[in-house]
């Protein structure tokens, strides 16, 4: 009896001390992994939203929706988040889309708007060539060319040759996880925990 009460408490020991081990980016990198095993087809279509924690269909989605999906796992509403402070503060944001007022169905799953939203309430990263620079649960915007941006978030998973954090990301193929970090300009780097 006293064996087995004693390895039931180094057990409830063990897990504490790898569960206070595991950051809040590394649980965000998680998240954004588990969503690799969901199926979602590629679709900007725009999507009228519950408001808060709306999403758009599960099947569906793009680049951003992997980050706002990622991020509500953790309890962390986006959506919410960036429709608050375009609110109060809709000159600071991008005025792309030509909008008089901001709009929760669709202002979070821009990209131009997730990075003004990161840089006022995150921390903006170095923009480097140097893989270790890109840390588990930091956030990577893309210039793609042609005016398309892109968002993704850097997982805990290395590429074959251990140089780099593969991306999880949504580039037309699902939510997926590649070794793209280097395939486009950088344009973006953030660190985000409320």
């Amino acid at each position: 009896m006293k064996k087995t009460l004693l390895r039931f408490c180094l057990l409830v020991l063990t897990l504490n001390t790898v569960s206070a081990q595991s950051t809040f980016y590394d649980r965000l990198a998680d998240s954004a992994l588990v969503l690799t095993k969901q199926k979602v087809q590629y679709d900007p279509t725009y999507f009228k939203l519950d408001y808060p924690n709306g999403d758009v269909p599960a099947d569906k989605g793009v680049c951003t929706d992997v980050v706002i999906r990622a991020y509500r796992k953790l309890g962390i509403d986006l959506q919410k988040e960036v429709h608050l402070d375009m609110k109060s503060n809709f000159e600071k944001y991008p005025k792309n889309w030509g909008l008089k007022q901001p709009d929760r169905n669709i202002d979070h799953r821009r990209v131009p708007n997730l990075m003004t939203f990161f840089t006022r309430h995150g921390t903006v990263k170095k923009i480097s060539q140097d893989p270790k620079d890109y840390q588990p649960g930091d956030i990577v915007c893309w210039n793609l060319g042609g005016g398309i941006n892109h968002i993704g978030i850097v997982s805990r998973k290395k590429s074959q040759d251990g140089q780099r954090y593969l991306i999880i990301h949504n580039i037309g193929a699902g939510q997926v996880f590649e070794d793209c970090l280097f395939n486009y300009r950088i344009i973006g780097h953030y660190r985000y925990e409320k």
